[in-house]
């Protein structure tokens, strides 16, 4: 994978070198604990660390950016809802 997007209240973040269901089951366990800081990349070119604050009702969206010089198999399974669709 080459990097994960996070879009967060109608912005643009991203993260790399995570694993998707790392940072799935991260931004689950700060929700149930109430409030957690997700650390994230912000900008294009020259990236800056941003903090998210991670609450309830917050709009989050976590997006799977493959790494194009690698294709993805086509049995490869992206999400619980199966393969990938071309």
């Amino acid at each position: 994978m080459k990097r994960i997007d996070i879009y967060y209240a109608g912005e643009h973040y991203s993260v790399g070198g995570r694993r998707l269901e790392d940072l799935r089951q991260e931004v689950e366990a700060g929700l149930a604990g109430g409030v957690h800081w997700l650390e994230v990349n912000d900008g294009e070119g020259m990236m800056r660390t941003a903090h998210l604050l991670v609450t309830p009702g917050v709009p989050l969206a976590i997006v799977p950016i493959p790494d194009e010089s690698s294709p993805a198999a086509a049995d490869e399974i992206w999400s619980d809802g199966g393969p990938p669709v071309a």
